[in-house]
């Protein structure tokens, strides 16, 4: 009587507390941004050659649909690297 008692309590105390819980909050989907650096983390986590991971590191950026050179305020995009006539980059 006393193991089914402390079990039957258990069993309560259980459901209790799973229906006190808050329920999980609203997943939204990532950003193009979000899941480019995802795939980067990703990729970096495999484990490849250098070459193998320069080539596919390689085709992930290509994907991005970044502007490249300068943006409206007149500022440089760092990500790209442009050799510019007659100057030290």
């Amino acid at each position: 009587m006393n193991r089914s008692l402390a079990v039957l309590l258990l069993l309560v105390t259980s459901v209790l507390a799973g229906c006190a819980t808050h329920p999980a909050p609203q997943l939204r989907p990532y950003t193009a941004e979000e899941t480019r650096q995802l795939e980067l983390e990703a990729l970096s986590r495999r484990g490849l050659s250098f070459d193998e991971y320069q080539q596919q590191r390689a085709a992930l950026t290509r994907q991005s649909s970044k502007p490249i050179g300068f943006d409206r305020q007149g500022e440089m995009n760092a990500e790209r690297s442009i050799k510019l006539l007659g100057r030290p980059s």
